[in-house]
């Protein structure tokens, strides 16, 4: 399936923050991409504008593509309760998504692509597919066979984040997927009923 695979800082940079991640580049040249660069006029966006790159936005963060962005969507419209709460929290219960919260990888790139080559299992079974959706209670581990692999033991090593809504055992290498995080419990910087305007229009 397509993925974005060209310069992560430029997409930084049109959105003005690290949405990938630490990026060096970026904090060099904060300033939009463009042949005038920082010096360029810029008018006012449009609501529609404002709206439409709220959505790229997450969808470049959460690496999901449009198809796939359009479906949770109208699961979570479906949905009782606030859309683009819920919008958010499908996106975080993604496997992919959960292992990278967990510190497994650095980045979310990295752990759709552990998921893909079969690192990961999701309560004792292996699940390759990164948009796997993760219920309450769900046991997400590093295979027996990978939890040597450098990848994994080098971002363990650098991870200090903690969520409250995630467990995590170092030693065995296994986490619990408790519940879907409330909206406080989501660090992103994404203003979702932005996503949802657009949606309802």
């Amino acid at each position: 399936m397509a993925r974005y695979t060209g310069p992560k800082t430029k997409i930084a940079r049109k959105f003005g923050e690290a949405i990938f991640g630490e990026d060096k580049n970026f904090e060099k040249r904060n300033f939009p991409p463009g042949q005038h660069g920082n010096a360029r006029r810029r008018g006012k966006k449009s609501e529609y504008a404002t709206q439409l790159m709220e959505k790229q936005k997450a969808k470049y963060t959460y690496g999901i593509l449009e198809r796939q962005f359009s479906n949770l969507f109208k699961k979570a419209q479906s949905a009782s309760g606030i859309t683009g709460e819920i919008l958010l929290q499908l996106c975080e219960s993604r496997l992919d998504n959960v292992v990278y919260r967990m510190g497994v990888s650095n980045s979310r790139s990295g752990a759709r692509q552990l998921v893909s080559h079969r690192h990961i299992t999701v309560n004792g079974e292996i699940v390759n597919v990164p948009s796997y959706s993760l219920v309450d209670g769900d046991v997400v581990a590093v295979r027996e066979k990978s939890k040597s692999l450098v990848a994994i033991e080098s971002a363990l090593q650098n991870n200090s984040n903690v969520f409250e809504w995630l467990t995590w055992n170092s030693d065995t290498k296994t986490g619990t997927f408790v519940k879907a995080p409330e909206r406080l419990q989501i660090p992103e910087n994404i203003k979702e009923q932005l996503i949802v305007e657009l949606y309802s229009k």
